[in-house]
């Protein structure tokens, strides 16, 4: 390192599918080492969403400064971009009182763009193009604009829901104004060596015990009142076409309140899609470079054993010291 390069600022982050047990070893984790944890997760952000989110309680955090916890309205907007800007302030601000910033959830492309510091800077705007792809969308609606997303850029449209029509412009835009893909540009973006000096940890647990976990979540989420929950909501003015009503146990429960489901064809829909969420992230961080993966099994499923693990690590790349120098 020359004498004009500032070292790295240390980052930990802690991943991995739903329903595996970030929770509590973060909470342990951020303890150990002297960590404040900001939430990668695209639903505990909003207020009033907490059972279905399985949003993490104030006895829960044990004292543990949590950030991108109950920020937002669920009729307001959030995204990846957003979510770079408020996660890269608070690590900032927690490095400055001299701790630990640990970003735990499980929305890897969230993740991404904070590690890889992405760059989603817009070229020049066209106007007349934006107007006439809200046009379409006025028209023939959501699905429509979704499906010439994903005429031109498939990876774009897997990772966009059709809902989330402002996101879905911006990609069809960026196609027209550069004839790139946004992906390939993200991607290119996730290539550049990070600016932090970082442990990338994803717990994982065998497939049968992690199916079992999430079937029993949802069902624990519908005995602590996720259908009161829904239906406050839709009472306040939520509904299905906004972008938080999209996650999982929202629009399910949703249906059912509606009419369009009964109850046990929303829940065993629900339970279907969170395994099938939870194949989807696994799958996402299987394509990541530079993850560690911590399996339960390899530990007994012992969080005291992970806890040790992960320390001997982030001590190693000096990104805490022994809990005796602290």
């Amino acid at each position: 390192m020359n004498q004009t390069e500032q070292p790295k600022q240390p980052l930990v982050i802690l991943t991995g599918p739903t329903a595996v047990g970030k929770t509590a070893l973060s909470v342990a984790l951020a303890k150990r080492i002297g960590g404040e944890i900001i939430s990668a997760d695209s639903m505990q952000v909003y207020r009033g969403m907490d059972i279905g989110s399985a949003k993490i309680t104030k006895e829960e955090m044990q004292g543990v400064p949590h950030y991108l916890i109950d920020e937002f309205e669920p009729n307001e907007e959030f995204h990846v971009v957003r979510f770079q800007e408020y996660a890269k302030r608070y690590i900032r601000q927690i490095l400055d009182r001299g701790k630990i910033p640990i970003l735990v959830g499980g929305t890897g492309f969230y993740i991404q763009a904070v590690l890889y510091d992405i760059d989603f800077t817009e070229n020049g705007e066209d106007h007349t193009y934006r107007a006439s792809l809200e046009a379409l969308a006025e028209e023939r609606g959501a699905e429509y604009l979704h499906e010439l997303l994903r005429r031109v850029d498939e990876p774009s449209a897997l990772a966009i829901h059709a809902n989330n029509v402002k996101r879905v412009i911006r990609a069809l835009e960026y196609y027209h104004e550069t004839g790139q893909r946004i992906s390939d540009h993200n991607e290119e973006e996730r290539q550049k060596p990070s600016p932090y000096r970082f442990a990338y940890f994803v717990l994982n647990d065998d497939r049968a015990r992690l199916y079992e976990r999430i079937d029993r979540r949802v069902d624990q989420m519908l005995a602590h009142g996720l259908i009161e929950e829904v239906r406050a909501l839709q009472t306040a003015g939520c509904t299905r076409d906004m972008v938080s009503m999209q996650g999982l146990g929202y629009k399910e429960i949703l249906d059912y309140l509606n009419g369009d489901l009964p109850l046990e064809e929303a829940v065993r829909i629900l339970k279907r899609d969170t395994r099938h969420f939870a194949k989807r992230q696994l799958t996402w961080f299987k394509r990541e470079r530079d993850v560690l993966w911590i399996n339960r099994p390899d530990f007994a499923n012992d969080d005291e054993a992970i806890l040790a693990h992960m320390t001997e690590i982030l001590e190693s790349r000096g990104i805490c010291t022994k809990p005796g120098n602290l």
